[in-house]
């Protein structure tokens, strides 16, 4: 769906400015006619590999009959590959092991002993919080209404109040009774019952005006809450000044207990660009009052989402957003429920992609168009309208390689929609003669678009080595023309004819620092969608979802939708001149290794997000077993490259990266959990 803002022309529109704009119509138009172009080579890729796939299995050529019934579990099955669940996803639990092992650390044995609860509700904090849960009702199965009460009875932390508005029909009378008596022995749980039901928003609404609390939490009348989840805000809120929280949470079957987990929900920390494309907040908000001064809380429009409305509202205006890393919410699935079935409530689609689209016009953008994903139908891929028609720089380090540099910068010059690019090829000591015949060649058939740099290493300096990719991106960045610069590895291939927007789409944001894309190796498993720190053998940074294959949603979706990571590869990063020139590029005392990962934390502590989009997709022939050639002299450069790294952003790696999860294993890219207790 496309949003746009249309605007009466001045009546001082001269013939300049009226063709300056038809050029800018004709430019956003080409903008729109490559992205199709690219989503639909982008299908025909899939369908292509589920066909080669199916013909090349041995079901396809002794078992004629079973083909039709396999190739609906092989699509089943890569669907929900290592995820599955609510809004699209989280990880299935399978083996009887693997299911006593989850419940032991996030099921009913993670809650506190008695001791622990005496502790608990023992703290002294040095702030005096008094939380109010909201919890809108409408006609609400008996049990799930006192499994809902009692979680909330059940809490360590005491100073709470439960404000329940009631807008069930006169069959489900029920309801009332049980809330009254529940109420009728604890005080500070306030029922109301109303006039006729208002809807989720209404409700929740009626809910806010009974609320004394300085904290709001949002609470699903049929819902469980983990007994330390008060607690743990509090610790929060009085350690880390939080004035908005939410935690892990995990859906259970409806008519079982907690421990019935169906999937897991482990969440990063605030991170815009994933909250923009997918509500993944969503359970437990907790948040200042203050935050609510002079807004609603829920808005009527957005019924269906009106809690992401609210999430994107809020979190906007808070001071310090503060993720806890725990299940703490436990969130039924059942008939008619969202976390069953998005299709038991539709109208959420539109909402939630309404709800969006009021978002980024508040926020400034224009011409945006909002688009459900194949991941999850409120997943969304959100496509930015271009400002102007800048200049790209893309910069190419090469030695000899000729294969590999006549491959990357054909698919260049024959699939790129983009018309404003230079390409500069940074030769760095190579000692074919093809390969410089091949930059003569470059040079007299560029049409002015390639310049071929001779970059000369310092040799016999002690500090720096005489090949140093950082200093040879430095050095073409010096030459670039263009407000942007794109490195690019030599042995990359463009697949999305797209490209060069989806990059620049984001970094022309002002909020912005780097953007990456998804590069595949040949066989179309994932070589880079993102990057992690902590991650792999040397806990420096490694890359998830790592020869993950190319039709797998990823983790809650996560292959699906742009969103912010700690840093992107260098292989194909793009990047405003100016923040580059202002960071002084490149740290050459990282010759080979991290230079990317370093440059994307200093962008981190300017406050800009760096951010990985899906739709940007290139090969990247790197060997998969590079680093099993690491050894001798290239493989003690790493490891002293390694060791530099981790000296200057050790505190940031023991922190734990923001935009994974500390429940997740640093020993495997696939977004596995930790095995131990």
């Amino acid at each position: 769906m496309r949003y746009t803002e249309h605007m009466s022309a001045s009546p001082q529109t001269n013939r300049e400015r009226e063709l300056e704009e038809a050029l800018a119509a004709e430019r956003a138009k080409s903008a729109r006619l490559a992205a199709r172009l690219s989503d639909a080579e982008r299908r025909a890729a899939l369908l292509q590999d589920n066909l080669d796939r199916i013909k090349n299995s041995g079901f396809w050529r002794v078992s004629t009959p079973l083909r039709d019934v396999y190739h609906a579990v092989q699509r089943t099955k890569e669907r929900v590959s290592n995820y599955g669940g609510p809004r699209g996803i989280a990880r299935k639990l399978k083996s009887k092991s693997i299911e006593r092992h989850l419940r032991l650390r996030y099921g009913t044995a993670s809650f506190p002993s008695e001791e622990e609860r005496k502790a608990q509700r023992e703290t002294v904090f040095p702030k005096e919080i008094k939380f109010s849960i909201l919890v809108p009702l409408y006609n609400t199965p008996q049990n799930f209404l006192t499994q809902m009460l009692d979680s909330v009875v059940a809490q360590t932390y005491e100073n709470w109040e439960l404000c329940l508005a009631d807008g069930s029909d006169d069959a489900h009378s029920e309801v009332g009774e049980i809330c009254r008596s529940y109420a009728s022995r604890i005080p500070r749980i306030r029922y109301r019952h109303l006039e006729r039901n208002e809807g989720i928003s209404g409700n929740t609404n009626e809910c806010l005006a009974m609320a004394t609390g300085s904290y709001i939490g949002l609470f699903d009348h049929d819902d469980v809450l983990h007994p330390s989840a008060l607690y743990e805000y509090m610790c929060r809120i009085c350690g880390e000044d939080a004035d908005y929280l939410y935690c892990d949470e995990t859906t259970f079957k409806g008519g079982g207990t907690i421990d019935d987990m169906i999937t897991l929900h482990f969440k990063p920390d605030y991170a815009i660009d994933n909250l923009r494309a997918n509500n993944y907040i969503c359970h437990f908000s907790v948040f200042a009052r203050e935050l609510l001064d002079g807004t609603e809380l829920f808005r009527p429009q957005f019924d269906g989402s009106q809690d992401h409305d609210m999430i994107l509202r809020l979190t906007g205006r808070a001071r310090h957003v503060v993720h806890v890393p725990r299940i703490l919410y436990y969130w039924r699935s059942h008939a008619g429920s969202v976390a069953a079935d998005i299709d038991a409530k539709s109208y959420a689609i539109e909402a939630a992609r309404g709800a969006v689209a009021d978002h980024l016009t508040r926020a400034g953008f224009r011409d945006f168009e909002i688009e459900s994903t194949r991941a999850f139908e409120t997943i969304f891929r959100i496509k930015y309208a271009l400002t102007g028609n800048p200049r790209v720089s893309i910069l190419i380090p090469n030695k000899d390689h000729v294969a590999d540099l006549t491959r990357c910068i054909q698919s260049i010059r024959s699939k790129t929609t983009y018309d404003n690019y230079e390409i500069l090829v940074i030769e760095n000591g190579s000692a074919e003669q093809a390969t410089f015949d091949y930059y003569d060649t470059l040079e007299k058939n560029g049409a002015g678009v390639i310049r071929v740099l001779r970059y000369e290493p310092v040799i016999g300096s002690e500090e720096l080595p005489q090949f140093n990719f950082s200093a040879v991106c430095n050095f073409g960045a010096r030459a670039a023309t263009g407000e942007y610069l794109l490195l690019l590895n030599n042995d990359t291939e463009v697949i999305t004819v797209n490209w060069i927007e989806e990059l620049l789409m984001y970094a022309q944001r002002p909020d912005v620092g780097a953007v990456g894309a998804k590069l595949y190796y040949e066989d179309r498993t994932i070589q880079h969608a993102g990057i992690v720190l902590g991650l792999g053998a040397h806990r420096t940074a490694g890359h998830v979802h790592y020869r993950v294959a190319q039709t797998n949603l990823g983790y809650m979706g996560r292959l699906c939708y742009a969103q912010d990571f700690s840093a992107v590869t260098g292989a194909c990063l793009m990047v405003r001149k100016r923040l580059y020139d202002e960071l002084g590029g490149l740290d050459e005392r990282f010759a080979v290794a991290l230079n990317d990962v370093d440059f994307c934390l200093r962008l981190r502590e300017r406050g800009l997000w760096n951010v990985w989009n899906p739709y940007c997709e290139l090969y990247h022939y790197e060997s998969k077993s590079r680093g099993s050639d690491l050894t001798g002299e290239r493989a003690a450069r790493y490891n002293e490259e390694s060791a530099r790294f981790r000296e200057r952003w050790g505190a940031v790696i023991d922190r734990g990266d923001p935009f994974y999860n500390i429940n997740f294993s640093l020993d495997r890219s696939d977004f596995s959990l930790k095995e131990e207790l």
